[in-house]
C-alpha cells in the first residue's frame, strides 16, 4: 500500500529559519566549550615550529643530519637499536651490517661496503652461513676494487665455512688468475667444470689461464737467461778486481745502476771515487774515475785524499760509497718520485703513490734525510685535505709509521697542523685530523718520554679548550676521545696538566648530550690512574657530593657510571672509597628507575671484581640485592609458561610459527637490563668469593636454577654463565675433598651440588627445546661443566636429556656451531658416565651421530668421529661384561667410518679422527667384522706409510693389537713390521715411542705370525735407542728386546754384540734408575733363560763384573750390582758359590771400587734369597764398617740391611744388638735398619714378617731420639714414621705421648717422624692422623726453634700430600705460620772470624720453611686463604734473604695466575722490591759467585714481572708501566725479559704439542 501524499509531505524551512537555527547552535557550542576546564595542550608540536620538529623526526626528515648537528633522541634511539652491541645479538648486528654493505655495494661505494661487511664479521656471530655471506660479499667488493688477494682470502674463508657455496668458486678462480696463480686457477676451473660441464665462463677462464701460464714460463726462462748472463759478467768483473789485488768485503759489489758503480772499460776498471773535504764538511763524487788516472796531493794543503789502488782507504771509501749510495740516494730518489706522483691530478695516482709511501715508511731499514723528512711531512699534511676520501685515509695511516722515522720537531709540526685542522670549519677535515691525532698518539714510542712529553704539551691546551667550549659538539667529542687516549698511554707525563684537565672534565658530566657524558667518563677513569692523591680525592668528593645532592636522574646515573668506570680502571686506589660509596649506591638501587638500577648493579660488579677485600662486609647485601633483581620482571607472568611446559617436550613447526605471532613484546620494558646486570654481578661475586662456595649452593644456586626460565635470551645467557662460574669454582674444591674420610665431605659444595642436580636437569630440560641456538648452546656448556665437576652426576637423568640432544642434532633445528657443541657435550657425557646408562638409548643416538660423521663441514665430521669412537666403547666395553646386544649397530658404525677412512681429499683433522675411530671399532667389534678386515687393514697400511697420518695410525693399530678379541692382523704384519722398524730411525720422539709400543704389543700377541727374519731388521734398529739420552725410549726398547728374547731369541743372534755393548754402556750411566732399570733387569733375566750361545749366565756375569772399575759413578755400581743379582736369581743353585766369590773380594779387595761393588752385589742377592748359609757373612760385612772410605761404609750399611731382608729372624736381632753395643757405628747401623723397615713396609707380606720385631725396634729407636747428631735423629725419625705406618693404632698414640717430653731433641724427632707418616696415597693411618694432626702441629708454639721448624716441615708435607688433614686447622695454624715469616732481631748474631765479623741469622732456616709452606698452600688450600693477608707476608719476603726472595718471586708468579684481581690491587707494593732487585749492582770487588747469585735473582725477578704484566689490566698501572719502560731501556734487563718471554711461549707451545695419548 503506498503512503499518501499528505503523510509524507514536509514543510520546507525558509532561509530566515535556517539562519536562526545555525546561530542558536553556535551559541550552544560556545557555551559548552566555555564551560570546559582550561588546560594548555603541551603534547603536540608548536604551531610556529611544526615543520622544524617534523624535520627532526627520523621518519619525516628530508636529509640526514650533518655532523655538527645534535641528533634527536629518536634518531639516537634508532641508531642504538640497530648498532648497539648491548641491544642486539651478534647475529642481528651482522645482518644489519650486511644490509648496509649491500646498499653501498649497489650504489658502487665498494670501500664503504667493505667496511660494513668487516664490521659484521667483527662481531663473530655463530651462524656460519651468515659469516660465509659476509665473506662472499666482501670478496665481491674487493674484486671490483681489484684487490684480488683480499678477494681470494675472503673467498677461501667463505668456502671454509660453507664448502658448497655456489657463487664463491668462480670468483676465486678469477682472483687466482689475476694473481698469476695459474696452476691453482686451472685446478679450480676443472673442479667447477666437473660439476658444470657447460659453464662457458669457466672454460674461457681456463683457456686464458693456460695461455698466461705459458707466457709466464717463457718470461721466466728469459729472465733466467738474462740473470745468468749478468752473473757471468759479474764474475768476470770480480776476477779482474781480484787480479788487481783488491779485496772486497762480504757484501761484494753494490747492487745499483752502472752509473756510480765499478765497471770495465775495455780492459781497464772504472771506479766511483768520493773526495772528502774536512774543513768544509763536504764531499765530491766522481762516478767514473779511470784506474789509470792519478792525483797528487798539494803540499801543505791536503784538500782531498789520495786513493792508492787496493789501499785500505780506498776499500773503506768504496764501502762507504756503496752504503750511502744504496740507502740515502736510493731512498731520496724513490721518495721524490712518490712525492711527485702525489701531486698528480689523477686520484688513482695519488692513491697508489701514498700507498707506496706507507709501505716504504713501514720498513725498518728506511733512513730519511732532512730534506726528505720535510717534504714528506708537508705532502702528507696537504693530502689530509685531498678531495678524495681514500687518499685522505691513506695519508692518515702514513702518519703512524712516520712518527718513528722523522725528527722530533717534524712530529711537533704534524701535531700542530692536526690540532689546527681539528677546529676547522670543514667537517671532513675535522674528522680526518682527529683520526690523525689518534694515530700519532698511538704510535708515539713509550720509551721516548721526551718526545711524548713535548707532543702532549702541544696538544693538551687545545684539547682542554675544545672540551670546555660547547659550541661545536663534534669537536668536543673528538677532543674527549683524544684526551682519553693520551691519558691512557701517557698519563704520567701529563701530571702538570691534571688539575686543568679535571676542571675541564667535571662540568661535562652534566652535559645534556649523552655521548659527551660517556666520553667524559672514559677520560676521567684514565685520569684517575695517574693523578695524585689530592686530585683523586677531589674527583671522588665531587662524585659523592653529587650523589648526596640527589640531582636529576640523568646526572645521578652519570655519576654512578663514572664511579664504576674509575673502579674498573683504578681498582687499586678505589678500595678506600668503598665504605663511602656503597651505602649511597645501595640506596639508589631501590629507586623506581630501571636504568639507574642497572648502573648501580654494574657499579657493584666493578667493586666486587676490583676491590674484593674491601667489599667483604657488603657481599651479603649485594648478593641479596642481585637475587632480588634477578627475578625483577614486572611486565611478564611466568606462570603461563610453567603450565605450558607440561604440554609436550618438543614444539612442532606449526607451533613455532604460532609462537612468532604471540611472542611477548614491550618496547618500553627495560627491566631485562636490570636482570642482566644482576646476573653479571652475581657471576663476579661467585668468581671472587671461593670461600663462600657452600653458602652460594644454599642460596644462590637455587635462585639461578629457578631463573633458567628467563624469557630474554641475553639475560638467560648471563644467568647460565653465572652458574657455569659457580661450577668452575667448585672444581678445585672437589679435587681436594674427594680424598677418603674428608671431614666436611657430607656438607661440602660437591655434595650440595649433587642434591641440586635433579633441579638443574629439570630446568635445563625445558630450555633444550628452545628455538634459540644461543640458549641451547648455553645449556650444553653448563651440562658439560657439570659432568666435569661431578662425573656420573647425570646417570639417572639420561632419558630427560636425550630428546634435547636429538632436537639439536636435527638439521631443521640446528646450525654448524650448534651441532658441534651438541656433539662435544655428548662426548663429555659418554666419557664421564658408566656405559650401561646409555644402552637403552643407543638405538636413537646412533643415527644422528652417523649422519654427523657424513656431514660435509669438516668440524662437524671431526667432532662426530671423536664421539663415535667413544660410543663404540660404550656399546661394547671390553673392561666389563655386558648383556647389551650391539650387533645391529656394528655394520652401520663401520660403514660410515670406512667412507671417511677411504677419502683422501678430506681435512687433516677428519682424516686422523677417522683413523682413530676405525681403530677403536676394530678393537671393540673386530670379531664381528672378520669379513671386512681385508678391506680395512690395507687402508691402515696405506695410512701408515703416509708421513702425515702415520703417528695416528700407529696408535690406532696399537689399540687393535692390544685388543682382547685377538683380531686377525696377520695379513698386515709382513709389510707393517718393516715400516715400523724404519720409523725407529726418525727424529720424531713421539713416533719412536709409539712405534716401540706397537712393536712390543705385536711381538707379545702375534708371535706365531712373526718370524725371526722379520724381526732381525727391527732389532738392528734398536741398538742406538738404548741410550741415556732418552730413558723413556730406552725403557721401551729394553721391554721390546725382552719380548723378542722370550718369544723369538734367534732374532738377537746377529746383533747381540753391539746391542749388549750399548746395554752395558747404559748400565754405567748415573742417570739409570726407575722403570728403565727394571726393564734392563728383566732383559738380562730373559737373555739367560733364552739359552743363546755366548749369552749364558756365566758369560753375562763375567761381562758385568768386568765393568766395575774405579772411576765409575756411585749409581753405576748400584745398577751393575742389581743386574748381577737379577742374573743370579735365575740360577739360584749357583748363588751360594757366587756369593762366596764376592765375599772373598770383600775380604781382600784390590781397591775401593771392587770392595764397594762386591758388597752391593751381596746385598742385592740377599734381598731376593736367604744368604744365611754363607759362612762369616755378618762378620765380613761388619768389618767393612771400619773402612777409611765413606763409600765402602755406606755400601756396607746398605748390604747389611739388604741381606737382613732375606733372613729377618737371624739379622734383625743382630742389627739391634750392634746398635746397642757399637755407638761409633750407630749412624750406619740405623741406616741398615731403615733399609729393612722401608723394604718390608712396601708389601703386606713384608709388614707381617716384620711385625714380631716391631716392639724391640721401637724401643731401640726411642733410646736414640736424644742423640746430639741431627743426621742420626733424622734417620731415627724416618724409622719411627715408617714403623708407625705398619701398626698405626698402637704406635701413633705412643708418638703423641712423647710430644710432652722435657727434651727438645725428643720432641723434634717425634714431630719429624710425623712427616714420614703422611704420603700421597691412602693409608690405614689417615683416619687416626686426621684426629691427632692438630696435636702434633701444636709444636708450632714450642719455645724451641728446631721443634717449630720440624713442625713446619711436617705441616708442609701434610699440605702437599694430604691437604684434607690440615684444611680445617688453617684458621689456627696460619697466624703461627705467618709469625715465623718475620725477621727476628734476637736470632741475629755476629761472629768474629779473625779480623772480620760475620753476621749469622739463626732464624733463616725456619723462615725458609715457613715460606715453603706458604708456597705449598697456594696449590692445595687456596680457597682457605685470605689472599690479602697472604700477600702482606709475601711482600715482606720480597725484601728478605736471597733464598727467601727466590721463593717469594715464585709465589708472585703463581699468585698472578691464581688470584690476578687481588694481586692487581697490590701491584705497586709488589713492583717496588722487584725493581730494587733488578737495579741493584754487585760491589766491584765481589767474587764470581756473588755475580752469579745476583744474575739469578734478577732473572727470577724478571719472571715475576713477566707474570705480573700478563694480568689483565696490569698495563694500566703506571708503576708497572714505568718499570717495564725501564727494563726495555736497559740492555741487560731487556735481554733477560725477552729470554723469559721466549721460555714462557716455548713452554706453552711444548705443552700444546705434547703427546698426551
Amino acid at each position: 500500500m503506498e503512503p499518501t501524499a499528505q503523510a509524507t509531505s514536509k514543510t520546507p524551512m525558509t532561509d530566515e529559519e535556517r539562519q536562526h537555527l545555525a546561530e542558536k547552535l553556535d551559541l550552544e557550542l560556545e557555551d559548552f566549550i566555555g564551560g570546559l576546564e582550561k588546560r594548555s595542550y603541551t603534547e603536540g608540536w608548536p604551531e610556529d615550529r611544526w615543520q622544524e620538529e617534523m624535520e627532526k623526526h627520523p621518519f619525516f626528515m628530508s636529509q640526514p643530519p650533518s655532523g655538527d648537528q645534535p641528533l634527536s633522541p629518536l634518531m639516537e634511539g634508532l641508531q642504538q637499536l640497530k648498532y648497539d652491541e648491548t641491544e642486539n645479538s651478534p647475529e642481528d648486528l651482522a645482518n644489519s651490517y650486511k644490509e648496509d654493505g649491500n646498499f653501498n655495494f649497489k650504489i658502487k661505494k665498494y670501500r664503504m661496503a667493505i667496511i660494513a661487511y668487516t664490521e659484521g664479521l667483527r662481531h663473530k656471530c655463530s651462524d656460519d652461513k651468515l659469516n660465509a655471506q659476509l665473506h662472499n660479499n666482501r670478496a665481491a667488493a674487493h674484486f671490483f676494487l681489484k684487490n684480488y688477494r683480499s678477494c681470494a682470502n675472503d673467498c677461501k674463508a667463505a668456502l671454509r665455512l660453507l664448502p658448497d657455496y655456489p657463487k664463491v668458486r668462480p670468483r676465486l678462480a678469477q682472483c687466482l688468475f689475476h694473481l698469476s696463480q695459474f696452476d691453482e686457477c686451472v685446478t679450480l676451473c676443472d673442479q667447477i667444470l666437473g660439476e658444470q660441464p657447460d659453464n662457458k665462463e669457466m672454460k674461457a677462464l681456463r683457456t686464458k689461464a693456460m695461455t698466461a701460464k705459458k707466457y709466464k714460463e717463457r718470461d721466466f726462462r728469459r729472465k733466467e737467461r738474462t740473470s745468468h748472463k749478468s752473473m757471468e759478467q759479474e764474475r768476470a768483473l770480480l776476477q779482474v778486481i781480484a787480479d788487481r789485488g783488491v779485496t772486497l768485503d762480504k757484501r761484494g759489489l753494490p747492487n745499483h745502476s752502472s752509473e756510480g758503480r765499478v765497471h770495465l772499460s775495455g780492459v781497464s776498471l772504472v771506479w766511483p771515487v768520493m773526495f772528502l773535504y774536512p774543513e768544509h764538511e763536504t764531499t765530491d763524487l766522481i762516478e767514473e774515475f779511470h784506474e789509470d788516472t792519478t792525483y797528487v796531493v798539494v803540499a801543505g794543503r791536503p784538500s782531498f785524499l789520495v786513493l792508492a789502488e787496493g789501499s785500505e782507504a780506498q776499500k773503506r771509501i768504496l764501502a762507504l760509497n756503496a752504503k750511502i749510495t744504496s740507502i740515502m740516494a736510493s731512498v731520496s730518489y724513490q721518495i721524490a718520485n712518490l712525492l711527485e706522483k702525489m701531486t698528480s691530478n689523477d686520484k688513482d695516482f695519488r692513491f697508489m703513490a701514498t700507498n707506496d709511501l706507507m709501505t716504504e715508511l713501514q720498513k725498518d731499514s728506511i733512513i730519511l734525510d732532512d730534506d726528505s723528512e720535510r717534504k714528506v711531512v708537508k705532502m702528507l699534511l696537504r693530502l689530509l685535505e685531498d678531495k678524495n676520501g681514500e687518499v685522505q685515509n691513506l695519508a692518515v695511516k702514513c702518519l703512524g709509521p712516520l712518527v718513528n722515522k722523522v725528527k722530533e720537531y717534524q712530529v711537533e709540526m704534524v701535531v700542530d697542523a692536526l690540532c689546527a685542522n681539528m677546529v676547522s670549519d670543514k667537517e671532513q677535515l675535522q674528522d680526518i685530523s682527529s683520526i690523525g691525532l689518534k694515530t700519532v698518539i698511538s704510535e708515539l714510542p713509550l720509551a721516548s718520554s721526551a718526545l711524548a712529553a713535548n707532543v702532549c704539551k702541544r696538544i693538551i691546551g687545545r684539547l682542554s679548550s675544545a672540551i670546555e667550549k660547547q659550541e661545536d659538539v663534534s669537536v668536543q667529542l673528538e677532543a674527549l676521545d683524544i684526551l682519553a687516549d693520551l691519558l691512557s698511554r701517557f698519563g704520567n707525563l701529563l701530571v702538570p696538566f691534571h688539575a686543568t684537565l679535571l676542571s675541564a672534565l667535571l662540568p661535562q658530566l652534566c652535559s645534556p648530550r649523552q655521548a659527551v657524558r660517556k666520553r667524559t667518563i672514559v677520560a676521567l677513569s684514565h685520569l684517575s690512574i695517574s693523578c695524585n692523591h689530592t686530585l683523586y680525592a677531589k674527583l671522588m668528593d665531587f662524585l659523592l657530593d653529587g650523589l648526596c645532592r640527589d640531582a636529576n636522574p640523568s646526572t645521578t646515573r652519570t655519576y654512578i657510571q663514572c664511579i664504576a668506570a674509575i673502579c674498573r680502571q683504578a681498582g687499586h686506589r678505589f678500595g678506600e672509597q668503598i665504605e663511602r660509596v656503597t651505602p649511597s649506591i645501595a640506596a639508589y638501587s631501590h629507586k623506581e628507575d630501571d636504568e639507574l638500577r642497572e648502573y648501580c648493579l654494574q657499579a657493584f660488579e666493578a667493586f666486587v671484581q676490583r676491590c674484593p677485600k674491601e667489599m667483604t662486609l657488603h657481599i651479603g647485601t649485594v648478593t641479596e640485592l642481585c637475587l632480588d633483581y634477578l627475578t625483577y620482571d614486572p611486565n611478564y607472568n611466568y606462570d603461563d609458561d610453567e603450565e605450558g611446559e607440561e604440554e609436550g617436550l618438543m614444539e612442532t613447526e606449526e607451533e613455532a610459527e604460532d609462537d612468532d605471532n604471540d611472542e611477548y613484546s614491550d618496547d618500553d620494558d627495560m627491566s631485562w637490563k636490570v636482570r642482566r646486570a644482576a646476573a653479571r654481578c652475581l657471576e663476579a661475586i661467585i668468581a671472587t668469593r671461593h670461600e663462600l662456595l657452600a653458602e652460594f649452593y644454599k642460596v644462590v644456586s637455587p635462585a639461578l636454577i629457578a631463573r633458567f626460565k628467563e624469557r630474554e635470551e641475553n639475560v638467560k645467557s648471563d644467568i647460565f654463565r653465572a652458574y657455569v662460574a659457580l661450577l668452575r669454582q667448585t672444581r678445585p674444591s672437589v679435587g681436594v675433598t674427594l680424598d677418603p674420610d674428608v671431614m666436611d665431605q657430607e656438607e661440602g659444595p660437591s655434595a650440595m651440588l649433587q642434591t641440586q642436580v635433579p633441579a638443574i636437569v629439570r630446568a635445563v630440560h625445558h630450555q633444550m627445546r628452545e628455538k634459540s641456538f644461543k640458549t641451547r648452546q648455553d645449556c650444553f656448556l653448563l651440562l658439560k661443566e657439570l659432568v666435569v665437576v661431578l662425573p656420573g652426576a647425570l646417570s639417572n637423568h639420561i632419558p630427560s636429556l636425550i630428546p634435547g640432544i636429538l632436537y639439536s642434532l636435527d638439521d631443521k633445528n640446528s646450525s654448524s656451531n650448534m651441532k658441534i657443541d651438541t656433539l662435544s657435550f655428548m662426548h663429555s657425557l659418554l666419557t664421564s658416565h658408566p656405559a650401561k646408562v646409555f644402552h637403552d638409548h643407543v638405538a636413537v643416538l646412533v643415527p644422528p651421530v652417523i649422519a654427523a660423521v657424513g656431514d660435509p663441514f669438516y668440524k662437524i665430521a671431526a667432532e662426530a668421529l671423536l664421539l663415535l669412537q667413544q660410543l663404540v666403547k660404550v656399546i661394547r666395553p671390553l673392561d666389563s661384561p655386558t648383556n647389551f646386544d650391539f650387533t645391529p649397530f656394528t655394520m652401520e658404525l663401520y660403514n660410515c667410518t670406512l667412507l671417511r677412512l677411504k677419502a683422501a681429499d678430506i681435512d687433516q683433522e677428519v682424516k686422523e679422527r677417522a683413523i682413530s675411530c676405525m681403530g677403536q671399532i676394530v678393537c671393540n667389534l673386530g670379531d664381528y667384522l672378520q669379513g671386512e678386515l681385508p678391506v680395512c687393514l690395507p687402508i691402515f697400511l696405506d695410512r701408515l706409510r703416509n708421513e702425515i697420518t702415520r703417528l695416528t695410525t700407529i696408535k690406532a693399530l696399537t689399540k687393535v693389537a692390544g685388543s682382547p678379541l685377538r683380531v686377525d692382523m696377520r695379513p698386515l704384519l709382513p709389510e707393517a713390521v718393516p715400516v715400523l722398524g724404519s720409523f725407529l730411525r726418525k727424529n720424531q720422539r713421539s713416533l719412536k715411542l709409539s712405534a716401540l709400543t706397537l712393536l712390543d704389543t705385536l711381538v707379545r700377541n702375534y708371535s706365531s705370525a712373526l718370524d725371526a727374519d722379520l724381526l732381525v731388521k727391527v732389532v738392528a734398529e734398536l741398538t742406538p735407542l738404548v741410550s741415556e739420552a732418552d730413558l723413556h725410549i730406552a725403557q721401551l726398547t729394553l721391554t721390546l728386546l725382552t719380548s723378542v728374547s722370550e718369544l723369538h731369541p734367534s732374532a738377537l743372534v746377529f746383533t747381540s754384540d753391539t746391542l749388549l755393548q750399548q746395554v752395558v754402556l747404559l748400565a754405567l750411566s748415573p742417570l739409570l734408575q726407575g722403570a728403565a732399570l727394571v726393564a734392563m733387569l728383566e732383559f738380562f733375566q730373559s737373555l739367560v733363560q733364552a739359552g743363546l750361545s755366548g749369552l749364558g749366565y756365566r758369560d753375562l756375569l763375567t761381562m758385568l763384573v768386568a765393568q766395575a772399575e774405579p772411576g765409575l759413578h756411585k749409581q753405576a755400581f748400584y745398577s751393575l750390582a742389581k743386574c748381577v743379582a737379577a742374573l743370579t736369581v735365575t740360577r739360584r743353585h749357583e748363588a751360594p758359590a757366587v756369593a762366596e766369590q764376592f765375599l772373598a773380594n770383600v775380604q781382600r779387595p784390590q781397591n775401593d771400587a771392587q770392595h764397594v761393588f762386591a758388597l752391593l752385589v751381596i746385598g742385592e742377592m740377599g734381598r731376593h734369597m736367604d744368604l744365611g748359609g754363607v759362612a762369616g757373612l755378618k762378620e765380613v760385612i761388619l768389618s767393612s764398617f771400619s773402612s777409611p772410605s765413606e763409600e765402602v761404609k755406606s755400601a756396607a750399611s746398605y748390604t747389611l740391611g739388604s741381606v737382613a731382608v732375606g733372613n729377618l729372624a737371624q739379622y734383625v736381632p743382630f742389627v739391634l744388638q750392634e746398635i746397642e753395643h757399637q755407638p761409633r757405628r750407630q749412624y750406619l747401623l740405623l741406616h741398615s735398619l731403615k733399609d729393612i723397615i722401608s723394604w718390608q713396609s712396601s708389601t703386606s707380606g713384608g709388614v707381617q714378617a716384620l711385625q714380631p720385631f716391631v716392639p724391640a725396634i721401637w724401643h731401640q729407636l726411642f733410646r736414640h731420639c736424644e742423640c746430639q747428631e741431627e743426621g742420626t735423629r733424622n734417620v731415627v725419625a724416618e724409622c719411627l714414621g715408617k714403623l708407625t705406618l705398619m701398626d698405626p693404632a698402637a704406635l701413633l698414640p705412643r708418638l703423641q705421648e712423647s710430644l710432652v717430653s722435657p727434651s727438645h731433641l725428643v720432641r723434634t724427632t717425634v714431630v719429624t717422624a710425623v712427616k714420614f707418616t703422611v704420603s700421597d696415597q691412602p693409608q690405614a693411618i689417615d683416619p687416626l692422623l686426621r684426629q691427632s694432626i692438630g696435636q702434633f702441629l701444636n709444636a708450632l708454639q714450642d719455645p724451641d726453634l728446631n721443634v717449630r721448624r720440624a713442625a713446619l716441615v711436617a705441616f708442609n708435607s701434610a699440605a702437599h700430600n694430604k691437604p684434607s688433614l690440615v684444611r680445617d686447622l688453617l684458621d689456627s695454624i696460619l697466624p703461627q705460620l705467618y709469625s715465623e715469616t718475620k725477621v727476628k732481631e734476637d736470632l741475629i748474631r755476629e761472629v768474629e772470624m779473625g779480623p772480620f765479623k760475620h753476621t749469622i741469622d739463626d732464624g733463616l732456616d725456619i723462615r725458609k720453611a715457613a715460606f715453603e709452606c706458604m708456597y705449598t698452600l697456594l696449590d692445595s688450600c687456596l680457597d682457605r686463604l685470605d689472599i690479602f693477608e697472604f700477600l702482606n707476608h709475601v711482600e715482606g719476603g720480597l725484601k728478605d734473604h736471597y733464598d727467601i726472595k727466590m721463593l717469594t718471586y715464585l709465589m708472585v708468579g703463581r699468585l698472578a695466575a691464581l688470584c690476578p684481581t687481588a694481586v692487581l690491587q697490590r701491584l705497586e707494593r709488589l713492583v717496588e722490591p722487584l725493581r730494587n732487585t733488578c737495579t741493584t749492582k754487585v760491589k766491584a770487588n765481589s767474587v764470581k759467585q756473588e755475580y752469579e747469585k745476583q744474575d739469578e735473582l734478577k732473572r727470577s725477578a724478571i719472571r715475576a714481572i713477566h707474570a705480573l704484566a700478563a694480568i689483565p689490566d696490569a698495563d694500566k698501572n703506571p708503576h708497572l708501566n714505568e718499570f717495564m719502560s725501564q727494563i726495555k731501556a736497559t740492555t741487560d734487563l731487556h735481554k733477560m725479559f725477552e729470554s723469559v718471554q721466549r721460555d714462557s711461549s716455548s713452554a706453552v707451545q711444548d705443552y700444546s704439542i705434547m703427546d698426551l695419548s
